[in-house]
């Protein structure tokens, strides 16, 4: 193989990088399989998250015809009011973090509605609460 010949000026910039490289770079394969880890650990959290929504939907079909009727569910008896993001720093990355949501009631008379559509109610919020977090992990 021909040898490359270099310039004094070339040879010194050359030997710089090389060593700036050398320096550099367990620091660069340390971030880079931290990052990777984190990874495995938020695609993990976000299977989990998913599981946990069909889980959650298979329950919903044991009741889901009382939702066919007219008027027993309000309107706007549920309404995300805040979504609570937060950012983490991994190896120098900012990643998006889900911190909670907050969600309202709305008004309806107690006496007159299903007793189902408490019930009803708090699966939908914990479901919604499912998706959100899921959303987020997914950034």
């Amino acid at each position: 193989m021909a040898k490359i010949k270099l310039t004094k000026n070339e040879l010194k910039v050359q030997k710089d990088a090389l060593k700036m490289y050398q320096r550099y770079l367990p620091t660069l394969i340390l971030k880079k399989q931290q990052l990777q880890s984190e990874i495995r650990a938020i695609e993990g959290n976000a299977k989990a998250v998913r599981q946990q929504k069909t889980e959650l939907e298979k329950e919903f079909e044991q009741w889901i015809a009382v939702f066919s009727e007219a008027d027993a569910f309000p309107k706007g008896i549920i309404t995300v009011a805040n979504i609570r993001k937060g950012t983490g720093n991994i190896a120098g990355v900012m990643i998006p973090t889900y911190e909670g949501a907050d969600f309202s009631r709305g008004d309806y008379d107690l006496y007159e509605t299903p007793l189902w559509v408490d019930l009803a109610a708090n699966c939908m919020e914990k479901a919604m609460e499912l998706d959100l977090e899921a959303e987020v992990l997914e950034e």
